[in-house]
C-alpha cells in the first residue's frame, strides 16, 4: 500500500512583530499577494477586514486552497495559515515572504499533511 497526502497546511504563529506592521492593511495585501507568487499558486480572489482595535484579517483564495493572516497588534502577534494542495506548490516559499516582511522575534510552525490517501 502506497500513501500520499493531497495537501500541506502550515499553521504559523508569529510573535514579537512590530505593532505598526500588524496595523498596516496595505502591507497585509502586499504580503499575501507576494506569498501567492512565491509559491507559484493560482490567485482566485481575496477579502480583508480591519477591526476596531486595529487588527486585520485577510485571506487569499488560491486554486490550490488558501493563505490567510489574522493580526493582534496589541500583542505583537499574527496567525498565518498556508494551505496548499498538489505537488507543484511549496507552502514554505509563501512562509518565507511572511517572515521577511513581519520579522517576528519568535515563530512556531506546524506542518500538517492533509488528505492522506491510498494510491
Amino acid at each position: 500500500m502506497v500513501m500520499k497526502n493531497l495537501g500541506r497546511h502550515l499553521v504559523v504563529e508569529m510573535y514579537g512583530v512590530s505593532s505598526s506592521l500588524l496595523f498596516d492593511l496595505s502591507l497585509a495585501r502586499k504580503v499575501l499577494r507576494e506569498s501567492v507568487e512565491a509559491c507559484k499558486a493560482t490567485f482566485m480572489g481575496e477579502h480583508y477586514t480591519t477591526f476596531a482595535g486595529g487588527g486585520i484579517s485577510g485571506i487569499v483564495v488560491i486554486a490550490e486552497s488558501h493563505i490567510s493572516i489574522h493580526t493582534w497588534p496589541e500583542y505583537g502577534y499574527a496567525a498565518v495559515d498556508i494551505f496548499t494542495c498538489g505537488d507543484q506548490i511549496d507552502p514554505w516559499r509563501a512562509y518565507e515572504i511572511f517572515t521577511k516582511y513581519y520579522s517576528p522575534s519568535k515563530i512556531n510552525v506546524m506542518e500538517i499533511k492533509r488528505g492522506l490517501v491510498e494510491v
